[in-house]
């Protein structure tokens, strides 16, 4: 997939395609197992608004508190406190008890959104308080390793673009509009390219 993608942006985004050419760009997208759909949707809740650093200390140790092994009804049984004992904001620990109560009441049917559109898989999730769409992009693109997703609402992706493309300022959502419909339908792809170029002087 991953040649597919670059063939895409050689023809449709020679910036871009040259940007992943300097850096070797390398990386293949793929899927999670099921079992590992709950323990990665904690991760991406966790990491909401952080550092990649700081949200892998915060998740180490949450996973810890569990002995590695985070099910729905483990999260529902943790005290409130000794959540917020592993880093977690009062708002996080709430949101991870949320979704392990929409896993557990069936409202969220986890095992069964690999079959989903993206959008069938958006309307699942985000209607746990605490889940956005922020959330629920880097949960298609990382989870199920879905290749058309873009969020908006990332400063990375923001800051990558105006990297390669070269913009003085924050360009306006029409113009990064106007760059990511050229790159599906391998969007994650590009995102990718994207994360990867800030690691890059």
């Amino acid at each position: 997939m991953l040649k597919k993608a670059l063939l895409h942006f050689k023809k449709n985004d020679p910036l871009l395609y040259s940007a992943a050419l300097k850096m070797s760009f390398s990386r293949e997208l793929n899927s999670s197992k099921k079992d590992l759909y709950f323990v990665e949707l904690c991760e991406i809740i966790v990491g909401q608004q952080l550092s990649s650093k700081a949200a892998d200390s915060i998740f180490s140790r949450f996973e810890k508190l569990f002995s590695k092994n985070i099910t729905p009804e483990k999260v529902l049984k943790m005290p409130h406190q000794k959540l917020r004992s592993a880093g977690l904001s009062n708002s996080k620990a709430k949101y991870l008890k949320n979704i392990a109560l929409a896993v557990r009441d069936g409202t969220l049917r986890l095992i069964k959104v690999d079959k989903m559109t993206d959008d069938e898989v958006k309307r699942q999730l985000i209607q746990i308080k605490g889940v956005g769409p922020w959330t629920t992009e880097m949960f298609l693109m990382f989870t199920l390793g879905r290749t058309d997703v873009f969020s908006h609402g990332d400063l990375g992706l923001r800051k990558g673009i105006k990297k390669i493309y070269g913009f003085k300022k924050d360009p306006s959502i029409k113009t990064v509009e106007k760059i990511i419909k050229k790159w599906s339908p391998y969007k994650t792809y590009a995102s990718l390219i994207l994360w990867k170029s800030l690691e890059i002087e």
